[in-house]
C-alpha cells in the first residue's frame, strides 16, 4: 500500500478521539482513515507495510481485549485470535501509541502497549516512535523499556492540554520513518 494503515482498539471511544486527531493532522495523502480493530480482518492489516496502531489500556501489562482485561466491547484481543498463525510483519514498519491515566493508574500507566508491540516485534516488524518519559507522574509502567515508552502516550484524563504538543511532535518524528518506508516499498 502507498499510505499509512491506521488501526487502533478502543473501550470508552478515547482512543478513537485521539486516531482520528492525528489523521486530520497527517491527512489523506499519507494515511488511510483511522479504523478499529473490531472492523477489520488481518488481511486487511496485513496489506501495509507501514503502521500506526494504538491502544488503550486495561488490566496489568495486557492486551485489552472482551473479558480478557475488563473490556466489554471488542478489541485488540479478539483482533488477534483471528490472525494466523505467525503472521508475517517482516519488512512492515509500525509506530505505536498507548493511552493511559498515569494518576489512577500510577503502578501499571498504560502498560497494555507493551504486549501489544513485542508481539508485532515478535512477527518481524520493526517498532519505531519511542518516545521519553519526560512530563509524565508513574511508579511503574511495562511501557517503558531502557529509560523510555515503546511508543507515544497519551493521558486525555490528565493531560489533556498536553496531547496536540505531544502528537505533533511525535509526527515529526515517525512520519518521515513511515513514509521512507512506503517510497522504499514503491
Amino acid at each position: 500500500m502507498n499510505k499509512i494503515g491506521f488501526f487502533f482498539g478502543t473501550e470508552t471511544g478515547t482512543t478513537r478521539l485521539v486516531a482520528k486527531k492525528m489523521h486530520k493532522k497527517l491527512g489523506d495523502e499519507i494515511c488511510d482513515k483511522p479504523i478499529n480493530v473490531n472492523r477489520i480482518t488481518p488481511a486487511e492489516m496485513l496489506k501495509y507495510d507501514a503502521l500506526i496502531l494504538g491502544t488503550p489500556s486495561y488490566g496489568i501489562a495486557e492486551i485489552p481485549g472482551n473479558g480478557i482485561s475488563g473490556c466489554f466491547e471488542p478489541n485488540w484481543g479478539e483482533f488477534l485470535a483471528q490472525m494466523p498463525e505467525n503472521p508475517d510483519f517482516s519488512g512492515k514498519r509500525i509506530a505505536f501509541f498507548g493511552l493511559g491515566a498515569q494518576e489512577r493508574y500510577a503502578d501499571r500507566f498504560c502498560s497494555s502497549l507493551y504486549p501489544l508491540v513485542m508481539l508485532f516485534k515478535g512477527w518481524g516488524a520493526e517498532i519505531v516512535g519511542d518516545t521519553a518519559t519526560d512530563g509524565y507522574t508513574f511508579e511503574q509502567s511495562a511501557a517503558v523499556v531502557d529509560g523510555r515508552f515503546l511508543g507515544l502516550i497519551i493521558d486525555q484524563r490528565t493531560q489533556g492540554m498536553f496531547t496536540d504538543k505531544r502528537i505533533d511532535a511525535w509526527l515529526a518524528r515517525v512520519v518521515p520513518l513511515l513514509t521512507e518506508k512506503l517510497t522504499a516499498e514503491a
